[in-house]
């Protein structure tokens, strides 16, 4: 495996903010270098040009499967959506990875809450739900996702993995690596949270589990020794 850890992150312009904290989230713990890749929609094209659907809470729903792709159907790559919080070091993660496995995600298995989470999005109820948002994939055995596949299929098709031959090629990751922030207890072995209702940075999810580690991360974002004005 390259030393370099390579981390794809989807980017919303509804949570700019969030994408940066995360990646330094991920600085402050890793052992290893990391190589963030930000999908930004407007940078995908011409490869990738998909419009976006009504039912879509996130610019990065379908973005996400251009990972593969993007890392040239080579090594092992890491994608994660932008709204969580590394408590952990990602050298750890990957360290995980299997071979035996084209994907290796958190396996969550519950329904949801709310019917709507921030923004007003609708919360989606579907099989595999958020499996998705943390993938650990062995890109050399996910060439099914060209561009135009990804352009093209439809959201259960990529969200519940149907691109894959078979199901034995998920591999199940610990749900520590993707623990869901308000679906799930406080766990203070989380490793990622992931602020899937709403993070830190909406109105009403100020005091959510792990809201002061987010900010703690923020304040590091902001920082510039001996301080700058206009800030």
């Amino acid at each position: 495996m390259s030393p370099v850890l390579d981390v794809y992150i989807g980017y919303d312009r509804q949570e700019i903010l969030a994408y940066h904290v995360l990646c330094q989230s991920i600085l402050d713990r890793c052992s290893r270098p990391v190589r963030f890749t930000a999908l930004n929609l407007d940078s995908l094209k011409p490869a990738f040009d998909r419009p976006m659907l009504p039912e879509q809470s996130t610019e990065f729903s379908f973005s996400r499967f251009m990972t593969p792709w993007l890392s040239g159907y080579q090594g092992w790559s890491l994608f994660m959506d932008c709204d969580m919080l590394a408590r952990a070091d990602f050298a750890e993660l990957f360290a995980l990875a299997d071979d035996r496995y084209a994907v290796m995600v958190c396996q969550h298995d519950y329904t949801p809450r709310d019917q709507v989470k921030f923004l007003n999005h609708t919360q989606s109820r579907y099989a595999k739900k958020n499996w998705s948002s943390v993938m650990l994939l062995n890109n050399a055995r996910c060439r099914a996702l060209t561009p135009e596949y990804v352009s093209t299929a439809s959201g259960a098709d990529l969200h519940q993995f149907r691109w894959l031959e078979r199901e034995d090629e998920i591999g199940a990751l610990p749900l520590e690596w993707n623990w869901l922030v308000g679906e799930y207890d406080h766990n203070p072995d989380a490793k990622i949270a992931h602020y899937t209702r709403g993070g830190p940075y909406f109105s009403g999810y100020e005091d959510c589990d792990y809201a002061d580690e987010w900010r703690e991360a923020l304040a590091r974002v902001r920082h510039v020794e001996g301080g700058a004005s206009g800030l």
